[in-house]
């Protein structure tokens, strides 16, 4: 079974967390809530009632307004993010190697409609 789930936007990236926890360690914490919150929001648009049960393999694929933002610092922090928020809202278990086997990343640049499409694909265990 695979599900798509489809963030609208960007995400804070690597490089804004970091300078968040330097001026104030909360701060950082505070950034990552924000961010994790976002992402609720559009699991809950996208996969609504969705409890996945195997072990998933996931699939990014970051939309970025240009080319500004490091590849790395995109999608280490978002990708952190994003499996937390499926976690915490029950669509995964969990996101240790028990439950995500393994992910990918693709870039593209869509000026008009950054976004963050991850496609989740359930795997045999």
């Amino acid at each position: 079974m695979e599900y798509l789930l489809v963030i609208p936007g960007t995400l804070n990236n690597l490089n804004d967390y970091i300078d968040a926890e330097r001026s104030n360690r909360y701060q950082g914490a505070k950034m990552k809530a924000d961010n994790e919150k976002y992402v609720v929001v559009a699991i809950r648009q996208c996969l609504k009632g969705v409890r996945i049960e195997k072990p998933v393999e996931m699939n990014y694929t970051w939309y970025e307004p240009n080319k500004r933002r490091d590849k790395d610092n995109v999608s280490s922090f978002g990708r952190k993010v994003i499996q937390d928020a499926l976690v915490n809202a029950a669509v995964l278990k969990g996101d240790g190697w028990k439950y995500i086997v393994g992910f990918s990343d693709r870039f593209e640049v869509d000026c008009k409609k950054p976004r963050i499409e991850v496609l989740i694909r359930e795997v045999e265990s």
